[in-house]
């Protein structure tokens, strides 16, 4: 059953109608039937009746503002006692691995399950020069090769290259099903009776978040947060920009999604000029592999599939108790519309910053036209914020939070974007006004979403089929419970 965030109050006419005992029970069934009908759901309860103010911002203390929610849990990756040392075996996997930098790496932790599965060494992954940031670094450029190669080799062997017998040796190539269990893996070792090398095109999500055995998960675990590290290079600046940063004081690391692809893609035109909707619809149109050509605005952002605007960002903040002097850190590319719309978050919060006012120029040019080794950069200080905030879901955003659920359920701050659309629809009515309703309004709206310890959500209610698969929770958004465990259990 899925876990749910909450749910609204009783109505203020069933409070009325509450008066003797008998009505009471009466009503008190009704009320937990409605709550259980409202839990088994994915969608955050609205809140639309009025609630007491909330503290006035210098009574929010600190530890609600910036405490994590780690609790009594612990990161747990250590194999079972029935794990075991990967048998030598002449089959071979060669990857290409698409997408971004996060996709990439999620799908490269998932073909090292994979390998294990199948008993095969992995060749490096090569590394998606394609999509729509042309980035041409390889896999030693962004990753450190070495570690990875020796972190993982009580798990899967992995090679540079293939051995001189097998360089022109007629390749299998396999796309695999998406999300696919053990079993599906077991059948595919057919695969190697006939070649000894297999190619796969695509890494991404071609494996169950679900119901795999624990030390397949763990292996995942291991993968993604301790054996893939970045190069060096990027890990130094990152470390050296964390630092910087926490010289100021605490500091919320925000992912910006407002990029002209990302709001092309989706359609989201809210708050911009004609001329602008036009140029992101004939982008979308011109990019081929979007399959979606003709979406409706207003449709996408009641529905909340639109990332907040950098308004909307500064008006949430705010209301969540944040001042005026909180230091944010920019994690996104370049924002569409420049200073004419981040002028709006800044406003809000002054001492909004960027990569590219805490490094120095010279620091910065090694990366110049690398996309994914700059992203890794952003992910780095995301990870190590004492608060994290995307304005979208995406890879990046589910790869960081389950980052910092692994490393002790850091918070981080998922916006509820079709409930903060409602309420800031209002506001343009003239009916709401900001302030401490509106922010007793969204503090109450984001209780159960602050990063706190919880399992994995299950597929929506009505799902069937492989959209089931589509609909639940990425394991590496919350890898919770197979890599994290209460203190004293394994």
């Amino acid at each position: 059953m899925a876990y749910r965030r909450g749910a609204p109050p009783l109505p203020v006419r069933l409070r009325r109608l509450i008066r003797s005992p008998i009505s009471r029970c009466a009503c008190l069934l009704v009320a937990l039937t409605a709550l259980l009908a409202v839990l088994s759901l994915r969608q955050i309860a609205r809140v639309d009746l009025p609630r007491p103010d909330p503290p006035h911002q210098d009574q929010i203390s600190n530890e609600q503002l910036w405490g994590s929610n780690g609790y009594s849990y612990h990161a747990c990756v250590k194999p079972t006692h029935r794990y075991i040392a990967p048998i030598e075996s002449d089959r071979y996997m060669t990857v290409r691995s698409n997408g971004g930098l996060n996709q990439m790496r999620t799908g490269i932790c998932d073909m090292i399950a994979v390998a294990r599965l199948v008993n095969a060494t992995l060749v490096i992954p090569q590394l998606d020069k394609r999509s729509f940031w042309q980035d041409t670094s390889t896999f030693k450029d962004i990753f450190n090769e070495p570690s990875f190669i020796k972190s993982l080799e009580g798990d899967v062997h992995i090679v540079t290259d293939l051995p001189e017998t097998l360089q022109s040796a007629v390749r299998a190539r396999k796309h695999f099903t998406s999300w696919s269990g053990a079993s599906y893996y077991e059948g595919a070792k057919e695969l190697w009776k006939d070649h000894k090398v297999v190619h796969i095109p695509k890494s991404d999500s071609r494996l169950a978040n679900n119901g795999l055995p624990i030390d397949i998960q763990r292996l995942r675990c291991r993968c993604l947060y301790q054996a893939l590290r970045f190069s060096d290079q990027i890990e130094d600046l990152g470390k050296k920009l964390v630092e910087r940063l926490k010289s100021r004081g605490r500091f919320i690391a925000l992912h910006l999604r407002y990029e002209k692809d990302m709001l092309a893609f989706t359609g989201c035109t809210y708050g911009l000029s004609e001329s602008e909707a036009d140029e992101l619809r004939i982008l979308r149109e011109k990019t081929s592999h979007w399959k979606l050509k003709d979406i409706n605005s207003t449709e996408q952002r009641t529905g909340g599939n639109c990332p907040l605007t950098p308004l909307e960002v500064g008006m949430f903040l705010r209301a969540m108790g944040y001042t005026e002097s909180t230091w944010i850190y920019l994690a996104a590319g370049e924002i569409y519309g420049g200073d004419k719309y981040i002028s709006k978050l800044r406003s809000y919060f002054p001492n909004l910053v960027s990569k590219e006012v805490l490094a120095t120029k010279e620091e910065l040019e090694k990366f110049k036209n690398h996309a994914s080794q700059v992203a890794a950069l952003d992910y780095i200080i995301s990870v190590e914020s004492d608060v994290f905030v995307p304005s979208h879901s995406g890879n990046m955003a589910r790869a960081v939070e389950g980052h910092r659920r692994f490393l002790g359920h850091r918070k981080t701050l998922s916006p509820d974007r079709r409930g903060l659309v409602e309420l800031f629809g209002l506001i343009e009515k003239g009916e709401l006004m900001e302030g401490p309703k509106l922010s007793s309004l969204i503090m109450r709206m984001h209780k159960y979403r602050q990063g706190a310890p919880r399992k994995r959500y299950a597929s929506l209610p009505g799902s069937k089929g492989r959209e089931r698969l589509r609909t639940e929770e990425s394991f590496y958004e919350n890898p919770f419970p197979e890599c994290i465990c209460l203190t004293g259990k394994h």
